[in-house]
């Protein structure tokens, strides 16, 4: 039985401003075709949850789970996320965005401070796949 704890910051600048940032973040439908999963429920509100599912490789079933605890519209979302592998808990976090004017554009801060449980998932595989979707998150405000 092992635990790791990591910690990871990743920055992005967009040239759009802050409000369509958040609002990327906020709209179910828009959340959905850059983040992904084969199933996807938002409800973005204090208090509201996010359940998003898919496959692993290996065939289990995964589904990560969130909870909004603090929404400044334009500003910041912070998130506490449980992923589950079939019926094993991999991991537990909190995420902070931070959306901050710059130049015309939002930069983007996201850090997770995150509780890996037994190898079910590395913070190195974690923190690429959230890169990946900041990415894409990206390609979704051109």
């Amino acid at each position: 039985m092992t635990v790791t704890h990591a910690t990871f910051t990743l920055e992005r600048t967009y040239n759009t401003p802050p409000a369509r940032v958040f609002d990327a973040w906020a709209d179910p439908a828009a959340k959905a075709r850059w983040f992904g999963g084969e199933t996807h429920e938002l409800d973005f509100r204090t208090g509201g949850r996010e359940v998003t599912t898919g496959t692993a490789p290996n065939g289990n079933k995964l589904e990560a789970s969130s909870t909004y605890h603090d929404i400044i519209p334009d500003e910041r979302i912070v998130y506490s996320t449980t992923l589950t592998g079939g019926d094993t808990l991999a991991t537990l976090s909190t995420t902070t965005i931070e959306l901050l004017p710059d130049a015309g554009g939002t930069r983007l801060v996201l850090t997770e401070q995150g509780t890996f449980l037994d190898g079910a998932e590395e913070p190195a595989w974690r923190e690429q796949g959230t890169s990946a979707w900041l990415d894409k998150l990206g390609e979704e405000l051109k």
